[in-house]
């Protein structure tokens, strides 16, 4: 197997086929005539191990301050869980935290300016073979995540039934590894808390570009032939310090704009070259590395990487955080930050709970006027359903707009830069984390290194998306 030259160089595979990552449903930004089938923005081991936590637990990641899980609210007793948590270190019981750097986890609460920390060396990794072999070796014996499980394994022939039956037939899908009825359950509850909001970005959108098509042209710009989409990824990768770290794959037909897979032993990132549009590229890479990457490897340092950390300090899901920041990411420097897809998951959610997917499919014309975006983003709404005929929906795509309103609701009082650094946590576990964070090695993106600026984006995708704190603050 070949390996690069110097930690300069930057991988792009031609994957002609199919993704070499997990083929889940994808969270792209609603690109007509691309199937919307993903990975939640990347498939991220140690989200599938805390996604199966969930699902084992009985955690409720919808309503995190319905008290379904018990929080760690005195200092005294999440410091007394901390300690222990280090003690296990130190005495090398768990193997899945290891201090980084000399001063291991002999000082808590340090202080060091984020802004001016020089990124980490890059690593060189090897090539990964076209295909994907050596992530489908990997991951041969694991079990399917809920994502990947919810993917239907006949798409296609219903698909075909559907546009041929004049958009008036009910799918019946079928599904190689099904989920359980109590696990659909769990995730058939759709919220309206945000619907008002959901629906305003999409009405100003179209009173401001006639369609969504106008609007992805407009301020997508674009398809890039691969050179560019090679260029602008290098360039990126550069700015962020990680050239060398991530695998680069672009394929023809992957099933999303982009995913990413952050593993202990590599990392890949697989582009899609029919969507990248040359306005867009930036944001998706915001998202993909500067976002889940960036935390994935800033949480692996952390006292709570391991799953049975986070229980033992209590922490909250990282989502609906994680997805939320990643999505701010996406439009943050764009010319027009409209968040229509996080806008559009939400309501074709909410709408699913109460309709069938035929009537799904009409409904959405309302916005989006391509019957293959439409049948994208009613899959996304119906997966995991065996008979669509019925109402019901699989809620997790309404994390986005959630996430990013509660965002916007505390971005005054949150310290992003810390979020960064602290990993694959909540906001609301930033204070009560970081007296026990190790922030000598974390990785911090470009974008954020500026807090200013950061600030007046932010602001400014509040104002264009016609969002106030008063009205915020009454939602939150």
């Amino acid at each position: 197997m070949e390996r690069p030259c110097s930690s300069r160089q930057v991988f792009l595979v031609k994957e002609p086929t199919s993704c070499a990552l997990l083929d889940l449903l994808t969270t792209g930004t609603g690109c007509y005539n691309t199937p919307l089938l993903s990975t939640e923005m990347g498939v991220r081991e140690e989200e599938e191990e805390e996604e199966e936590e969930e699902l084992e637990g009985g955690v409720d990641i919808g309503c995190r301050g319905s008290a379904m899980i018990p929080m760690c609210t005195s200092p005294k007793k999440l410091r007394r869980a901390a300690q222990s948590l280090l003690r296990s270190a130190s005495c090398g019981s768990d193997p899945t935290f290891r201090p980084s750097g000399s001063n291991g986890l002999t000082v808590t609460g340090i202080s060091v300016d984020l802004a001016t920390r020089l990124p980490a060396l890059c690593v060189d990794l090897p090539l990964l073979a076209e295909g994907g072999v050596a992530n489908k070796a990997e991951s041969g014996n694991r079990k399917p995540c809920v994502f990947a499980a919810v993917k239907p394994s006949n798409l296609e022939r219903e698909k075909t039934k559907f546009f041929l039956s004049d958009f008036t037939y009910n799918p019946r899908f079928e599904y190689s590894h099904p989920v359980s009825p109590a696990v659909l359950e769990r995730y058939n509850t759709a919220s309206d808390r945000f619907l008002t909001q959901a629906v305003r970005i999409l009405e100003q959108a179209l009173h401001k570009y006639g369609s969504y098509e106008k609007f992805e042209l407009a301020t997508g710009g674009s398809l890039l032939p691969k050179n560019r989409i090679k260029s602008q990824v290098k360039k990126y990768m550069e700015k962020e310090g990680c050239v060398g770290e991530i695998i680069v794959h672009l394929s023809d037909d992957l099933l999303s704009r982009a995913c990413i897979t952050v593993m202990s032993t590599r990392s890949t990132l697989t582009i899609n070259v029919s969507t990248a549009r040359e306005f867009w590229l930036e944001g998706m890479l915001r998202h993909e590395i500067g976002t889940h990457y960036f935390r994935g490897i800033n949480n692996s340092q952390q006292l709570w990487a391991s799953a049975s950390a986070r229980r033992t300090l209590d922490l909250r899901p990282h989502n609906p955080t994680e997805e939320g920041l990643a999505s701010l990411h996406s439009v943050l420097y764009r010319k027009d930050p409209t968040l229509w897809r996080a806008a559009l998951l939400y309501y074709t959610v909410h709408q699913a709970g109460h309709l069938a997917f035929a009537d799904l499919f009409q409904d959405l014309e309302r916005f989006v006027n391509n019957p293959n975006t439409r049948w994208d983003y009613c899959i996304r709404a119906k997966r995991g359903q065996a008979n669509t005929a019925r109402p019901g929906c699989f809620s997790k795509d309404q994390v986005y707009l959630d996430g990013i309103l509660k965002l916007l609701r505390y971005r005054d009082t949150i310290d992003f830069q810390l979020l960064m650094s602290l990993g694959k946590v909540s906001y609301e576990d930033v204070n009560r984390l970081r007296d026990f964070a190790v922030l000598e090695d974390t990785r911090l993106p470009h974008f954020l290194r500026d807090r200013e600026r950061y600030a007046r984006h932010l602001r400014r995708i509040m104002e264009v998306n016609q969002l106030s704190d008063l009205e915020l603050q009454a939602l939150i």
